[in-house]
């Protein structure tokens, strides 16, 4: 295809209304879950459709890393359809085509609906999100709940991470427009993670005790939070760089644990290995990337490991010991072991499934699950550091009448 046919626009509305279609899938499940739990006012549904939106963004991630894997990335060659279809149904002579004068090539019939079923799925997390915001909006003088600013700024991260994902195809899935495109779903799955945890305290019958509030009010003040934020971020530089060892191929550059081609320091070209602005498989210079180069990738990515693990274990640690001062019952002692547990168990899978990737030969699982590890602990992160909303009392309301609060407040 010529370099003007990458982008063909001709599908797009199909593809909008399969996305719209493939949104009201859970969003009717979340709904009715949500009637049947007793849901009312506008804050208690919009943590009900941010969760529901978080759940659907992890699946993307998910898929993604399943396209990426299965090199389905250029399944369909162009963009937003597939040889200007909706479906690779619709275009399956031309796949056909392409398969038969490139059988070890990247478009296969497989290839091309893993590659459309991951544009679905983004339609339907746009779906989602724009059904979120336009909400927000005509809510926006309700009392209570986040500022339709949240929704907005949400709306505008998707729009982007699509227009990245349609980079990525037109791109040839150049590595640095591959790792942007990861590291802006995880900012996404940041995102809705915060406003979900904000909204947390619009649950229907969750305790808000005043104890439980000045464990948070401490916990805001407390170094803790600071050293959340640095783990974080170390954890935000891990991610880009394992982003970088995977749209590279670089994870068989070593196969043997813990050194690299049998030596504590191989051969490695980290100048090249780290020159963002080239094509797959190439050094810059119009040459094929040397061994060295992707080497250099890969130590990178595992010695950075050994520093995030290590800020990780020993943020759980602070966890499993931190205590409000003057705490009188065990209970209230320990408040946040069960999330130091989680964040433990976390980090172990993690450091496991990226040690298989190495030693097994980069098996299939093994790598979905490192990518989903990573996703998972950017959610668990941000939910220790984002607060939920106080909600002093919340009145039970009649059924079918709007519930009487007090004390909400609007979170900007």
């Amino acid at each position: 295809m010529t370099a003007a046919e990458l982008i063909d626009l001709a599908p797009v509305l199909e593809l909008l209304a399969l996305g719209a279609a493939l949104a009201v899938l859970p969003l009717t499940a979340v709904v009715w879950k949500a009637r049947r739990d007793g849901v009312h006012g506008w804050p208690a549904w919009q943590r009900v459709l941010t969760a529901a939106t978080l759940f659907l963004t992890l699946d993307l991630v998910a898929f993604g890393a399943f396209t990426r894997l299965t090199d389905s990335g250029l399944g369909c060659p162009d963009w937003p359809g597939c040889y200007g279809e909706a479906s690779p149904w619709g275009a399956r002579e031309d796949i056909h085509a392409a398969h038969q004068a490139a059988p070890h090539g990247p478009v296969s019939p497989g290839k091309a609906w893993i590659e459309m079923v991951h544009r679905y799925l983004a339609s339907g997390v746009g779906a989602l999100i724009t059904l979120l915001m336009v909400m927000a909006w005509r809510h926006r003088r309700t009392q209570g709940g986040l500022s339709p600013w949240w929704a907005t700024i949400t709306f505008v991260w998707v729009c982007v991470q699509g227009a990245f994902g349609a980079l990525t195809v037109t791109m040839k899935l150049q590595p640095l427009i591959v790792t942007i495109h990861l590291l802006g779903a995880l900012l996404g799955v940041g995102l809705l993670t915060a406003q979900a945890r904000v909204l947390e305290g619009y649950r229907p019958q969750r305790a808000h005790h005043a104890a439980q509030e000045g464990v948070w009010r401490v916990w805001q003040g407390a170094g803790l939070r600071r050293w959340g934020w640095v783990v974080l971020a170390l954890l935000g530089l891990q991610v880009a760089l394992g982003g970088w060892v995977s749209t590279n191929y670089a994870v068989l550059a070593c196969m043997d644990v813990p050194t690299c081609q049998g030596r504590w320091w191989p051969e490695m070209d980290f100048v090249s290995g780290f020159r963002l602005w080239r094509p797959l498989g190439q050094d810059g210079h119009g040459e094929a990337i040397s061994a060295a180069a992707l080497t250099a990738i890969h130590m990178a990515h595992r010695l950075m490991a050994l520093v995030v693990v290590g800020a990780l274990l020993a943020y759980a640690w602070r966890l499993w010991r931190w205590r409000p001062v003057g705490a009188a019952t065990p209970m209230a002692s320990t408040p946040w072991r069960r999330e130091a547990q989680v964040l433990l168990a976390m980090t172990v899978v993690q450091v496991l499934t990226g040690l298989s990737n190495v030693v097994l030969g980069w098996p299939l699982l093994a790598a979905l699950l490192h990518t989903m590890g990573a996703a998972l602990l950017v959610w668990w992160l941000v939910r220790l550091l984002v607060v939920p909303v106080a909600v002093p009392q919340m009145a039970t309301a009649p059924q079918g009448s709007r519930p009487v609060t007090q004390g909400l407040h609007r979170t900007v």
